[in-house]
């Protein structure tokens, strides 16, 4: 069964967001990642939501989505990510 990471950020720091979003697609290949979609947000149709970008990446499994989180590659990664943006990252199975 595919798992899903959805993240929603709001960019801080466009300069660090580019670095981090440059070295990412790297981390994702070893755990069969695959970036889905990439998008600026066009309307909230219900309810609140705060940020306005979002990402969705798909991996084989949850066993691979969590390997690639706790993996040193994308490790070394998130404290650029958290100068960079305010993120929310959420896992899905589907």
């Amino acid at each position: 069964m595919s798992a899903y990471l959805i993240g929603h950020m709001t960019v801080r720091d466009t300069a660090l967001w580019d670095e981090y979003r440059a070295r990412v697609p790297d981390t994702l290949g070893p755990f069969g990642g695959e970036v889905l979609f990439r998008g600026r947000r066009r309307a909230v149709l219900a309810g609140e939501h705060d940020h306005p970008d979002a990402v969705v990446i798909r991996f084989p499994d949850a066993a691979a989505l969590d390997a690639w989180f706790a993996s040193e590659a994308y490790q070394a990664l998130i404290p650029v990510r958290e100068r960079a943006a305010d993120m929310v990252l959420v896992s899905y199975d589907a």
